[in-house]
């Protein structure tokens, strides 16, 4: 299982419908809406 950046959602990387690849690493999201907020603002949602 993936975490979902945005929410911290888990997300199931094989069925996920929504991802998208950042610096060289694939990111899942559980829904449209988060995967367009981290397109907007990915540091934001990268930061520890």
């Amino acid at each position: 299982m993936a975490k979902d950046p945005v929410c911290k959602m888990d997300v199931d990387e094989k069925t996920a419908k929504y991802k998208l690849v950042y610096k060289g690493k694939t990111y899942y999201f559980c829904a449209a809406g988060c995967k367009k907020a981290f397109e907007a603002n990915p540091e934001k949602y990268l930061k520890t």
